[in-house]
């Protein structure tokens, strides 16, 4: 335990402030401690301080708007995929609102927030935050499972892919996750830590040493998002194998009857489905990854199993990957889905549309009312 004390000591006391003036001062000073890691480290401090809110006022907007757009039913998609984006969507939100602008942007700018600090709720915040995480990974994988259902087993498609389910299935993940990150409750307590640890709330010496509790946090490291990276891989190749093989013998039945090569309506719908779901679990997978691995691994330092040594910057830039993946998908509808662009166009173009309206209805009024005075005179 010693030795883990030291550890948390050695990290706390060597990264100083995470200010701005501060980073800068490191990042900038010729001092021959200062290793290649640590400027990396404090330049993206620095990075961050830019860099969340900016993402805060981009994916709050960005994910409303999405909901807002794929609630109206309008995009050319099954009602059971717009269910699973919008709790996707739904879910990113919570994430941005409870990691990104409570959590992150706090530790970033901690001298400028402290009394958020001082209020005893990390615990309860620690809960809703992995709850509303686990909800986005999971529904990630339950769309993935979807559209393989729907591609691979036609005989179960009219029976699962339905709204119905789809509604289950997003009512289920999201009790189990509320009750799979209740442990947290208990596993930490009401005061913030105020540094980028894979756990933001300070802990008690009894569960830094229990085993027990590090068994529960590892196995919460796998089930999200260790599990559902093998599931969403796993999926995929079979889906796509299962299009390519279909594809090749409906080209050749098509060439066989027709003699000619035309264009296949079937065909284009399972390409812009396979594109969706490739891009939206491959964006998971990329940007998931590295905050991953450093979590596992910070785990397993504790209990001196470590034998790799990680730089802090890794789990800065994870962080950093990680929340981007809540403000993507919105960028990936609009590339991938035709009808969801059009509808976003709109969207963007409804305020000044109003206003152009708005003046043209002014100027009718005036033009109506002036008609009187001229007449008169």
């Amino acid at each position: 335990m010693d030795q883990n004390l030291k550890t948390i000591d050695w990290n706390v006391t060597t990264m100083d402030s995470r200010s701005f003036s501060s980073s800068l001062h490191y990042l900038t000073a010729d001092y021959t401690w200062v290793t290649l890691e640590w400027r990396i480290y404090y330049a993206l401090i620095l990075i961050q301080s830019i860099y969340y809110p900016f993402l805060a006022i981009i994916g709050v907007p960005v994910n409303l708007l999405t909901i807002g757009i794929l609630s109206r039913g309008k995009c050319d998609l099954s009602k059971c995929v717009t269910r699973y984006l919008v709790a996707m969507s739904v879910a990113d939100l919570l994430v941005i609102i409870l990691d990104l602008i409570l959590r992150h942007i706090p530790i970033v700018y901690r001298e400028q927030l402290q009394f958020l600090f001082s209020i005893p709720v990390c615990n309860i915040h620690a809960v809703l935050l992995y709850a509303a995480t686990d909800c986005s990974v999971w529904f990630t994988v339950t769309f993935t499972f979807d559209r393989f259902v729907a591609i691979c087993c036609q005989k179960l498609k009219s029976k699962y892919c339905s709204e119905r389910t789809s509604a289950v299935v997003v009512g289920t993940v999201t009790v189990l996750s509320c009750l799979k990150n209740t442990f947290w409750y208990f596993m930490l307590t009401g005061r913030y830590l105020q540094w980028n640890f894979p756990w933001f709330c300070i802990i008690t010496i009894y569960v830094q040493e229990s085993r027990v509790w590090g068994a529960i946090e590892f196995l919460h490291n796998i089930l999200t998002p260790g599990i559902p990276f093998v599931l969403i891989l796993l999926l995929n190749v079979l889906t796509v194998r299962h299009i390519l093989v279909s594809s090749r013998g409906r080209r050749r039945l098509r060439a066989y009857n027709s003699g000619e090569s035309r264009r296949d309506p079937e065909m284009e719908s399972r390409r812009k489905a396979i594109i969706l779901l490739l891009v939206v679990s491959g964006n998971f997978i990329l940007l998931w990854v590295m905050l991953l691995m450093y979590s596992m691994w910070w785990r397993m330092l504790s209990f001196g199993y470590g034998s790799v040594h990680l730089p802090d910057f890794l789990l800065e830039s994870g962080f950093m990957l990680q929340l981007l993946s809540c403000c993507t998908n919105t960028a990936i509808y609009a590339v991938t889905q035709t009808q969801f662009r059009e509808q976003l166009k709109n969207a963007l173009q409804y305020p000044f549309t109003t206003i152009v309206k708005f003046i043209q209805w002014c100027e009718e009024l005036n033009h109506w009312g002036a008609g009187p005075l001229t007449m008169e005179t």
